[in-house]
């Protein structure tokens, strides 16, 4: 077993498992994945323990023999996961409570001796750089630039960047251990327990926040474990259901104020027991939220937006050497697109049909646009989602439409909101048949506007899918010539006449088309009538058309 930078040797395609433990001040956290060159990476095994080191050492100034010896033995058992599933390189880092314990180095040479696992402390600075690699490999920054804040147990990480890169990286002495164990005396806080708590985070935050207002940052992200508990809960306050994902959630400062009344109010154990709260973090919540509400306030930035990565995945990023592709593009919306080729890849998904079939959902699309008035958000979502169509074939041909929808909910899609991910979802789950239902919880989720557009992507897709019915790439392009009602004919719909530009046979595409244009004549009021226009003997190379602007 090795403890490595960057592996010797890979190609794009070449794997490497990875073992990332981060050794923080609230919890230990142990990361192993399968990995690949370009970024994209599968999870064989998480797991955390949540320690407070960052308590101990702001109250004592040391680990001590007791939490040394717990510490050991939560290492030990990480060191037994990966060593499980054959990791092929090792980086555990240690963080604020390692570099400020009087006690750290002997710590550190303890575990080695006892674990044979080798710690590196990092200071705050390389903290905040290995964060943002995974922040904005998480969340699409867009706009930019955007204000990264992670809230450990011993430090508060500010960083402002974009996809481009970091142009500010800070590391304070704010962490909700640390306020906690110093300045919180009651249980819930007192009055004179928030006086000290703010007063102290503004005389920390307000000379970086200086710097950082500078570069005019359009979006807060937090990461980490208290910012995403507390976002968790303004969600489940707001929406009466708790969030089953996270990543690129967004609550606004209103919602955030909502929950912050009843903590404050609350006892720890009260707070245990709010909606969406981690109970394990029920003791820090109030240090937690005044930070957060202090960041939202001086910077006036109205809306927190959650990075389920952090400090581990930065880590394996690290590893790999450098940063998803998607980084290196011009557009920041291509982090999406990686994001969905590499599940894609991940299912062994049958590609040139998959790509087909999205030029044929966007060319539909674009053809119908003056009667479903969607925006380029949703014929992007369009066209991503019929890369992802068939990928419940990997796990069977009987029911993949169903097993599609569970891969891409729990595939850990990255730049899209929740709401995007139950949308495609949808998408995926009804791509063959039937029409979405409230009772299919990612439709039932949505509101009548976002249901709305996603039974008019439906209807497209699956009429993009029928027109490669033969898996042959057969139809090369289509047009729509929409027909309206004859005036004076109100009850009448009017028809949208299909275009179809084939070479050889395609009589099978045709004939799946009106088995499935029913959604689509109830979607547009329409009758669908089709033409077939036969090309020459060429046939369609997908590859030229997605080379051509589709990938």
């Amino acid at each position: 077993m090795r403890a490595a930078a960057t592996p010797k040797s890979l190609s794009a395609e070449l794997v490497v498992r990875i073992a990332a433990l981060d050794l923080g001040s609230n919890s230990f956290h142990l990361l192993v994945v399968e990995a690949r060159l370009d970024g994209s990476f599968v999870t064989l095994a998480r797991e955390r323990e949540m320690l407070r080191l960052g308590d101990i050492v702001a109250r004592t100034g040391a680990i001590g023999e007791e939490a040394t010896e717990r510490a050991i033995e939560v290492i030990r058992r990480f060191r037994s996961i990966y060593e499980a599933q054959r990791a092929d390189e090792v980086v555990a880092l240690g963080t604020a409570a390692l570099r400020e314990a009087t006690d750290g180095v002997r710590f550190v040479d303890r575990v080695q001796d006892e674990t044979g696992v080798k710690i590196q402390v990092v200071d705050g600075v390389r903290e905040a750089e290995l964060i943002f690699t995974a922040v904005r490999s998480s969340v699409l920054i867009d706009p930019g630039p955007a204000l990264a804040a992670d809230l450990g147990g011993g430090s508060l990480e500010l960083m402002v960047g974009d996809r481009s890169g970091l142009s500010l990286a800070a590391s304070l002495r704010l962490g909700v251990g640390r306020l906690t164990a110093e300045l919180v005396r009651s249980d819930p806080p007192s009055a004179a327990d928030m006086y000290r708590l703010r007063e102290r985070i503004r005389e920390e935050l307000a000379p970086v926040l200086d710097e950082a207002l500078e570069a005019k940052p359009r979006m807060l992200i937090g990461s980490s474990g208290t910012f995403v508990s507390i976002a968790r809960m303004a969600a489940t306050a707001r929406d009466g259901t708790v969030p089953t994902v996270m990543n690129q959630l967004s609550v606004s400062a209103d919602d955030i104020a909502v929950i912050a009344k009843r903590v404050y109010a609350c006892t720890a154990a009260e707070r245990a027991r709010l909606p969406g709260a981690d109970a394990k973090r029920a003791e820090l919540l109030p240090a937690g939220l005044a930070v957060l509400e202090e960041l939202m306030s001086a910077t006036s930035l109205s809306e927190l937006t959650v990075s389920e990565w952090a400090l581990r995945e930065g880590i394996v990023l690290d590893v790999i050497g450098g940063h998803d592709r998607a980084e290196l593009e011009e557009d920041p919306r291509a982090l999406r697109r990686s994001s969905v080729l590499s599940l894609c890849r991940r299912s062994n998904w049958r590609q040139r049909h998959a790509r087909h079939v999205a030029s044929l959902a966007v060319a539909l699309f674009d053809g119908t646009a003056a009667l479903h008035g969607l925006g380029l958000d949703s014929r992007e979502l369009l066209e991503l989602s019929g890369l992802l169509h068939d990928i419940g074939e990997h796990v069977s041909r009987s029911g993949h439409d169903r097993h599609t929808a569970y891969l891409i909910e729990n595939g850990g899609l990255r730049g899209f909101s929740p709401t995007e991910v139950q949308k495609l979802t949808v998408l995926g789950r009804y791509h063959v048949r039937g029409t979405p239902k409230p009772s299919f919880d990612p439709f039932g989720a949505l509101d009548q506007s976002d249901r709305s557009e996603v039974l008019t992507l439906t209807a497209l897709l699956r009429i993009a899918d029928a027109l490669d019915a033969s898996h042959s790439s057969i139809v090369e392009r289509v047009s729509l010539q929409v027909v309206p009602a004859p005036p004076g004919s109100d009850a009448a719909p009017g028809s949208v006449e299909l275009v179809v530009e084939a070479h050889g046979d395609a009589e099978l595409e045709l004939w799946t088309v009106r088995r499935k244009q029913e959604l689509f004549e109830r979607v547009f009021a329409s009758t669908l009538e089709l033409r077939l226009l036969r090309l020459g003997r060429a046939r369609y190379d997908p590859d030229r058309a997605w080379a051509a602007g589709l990938g």
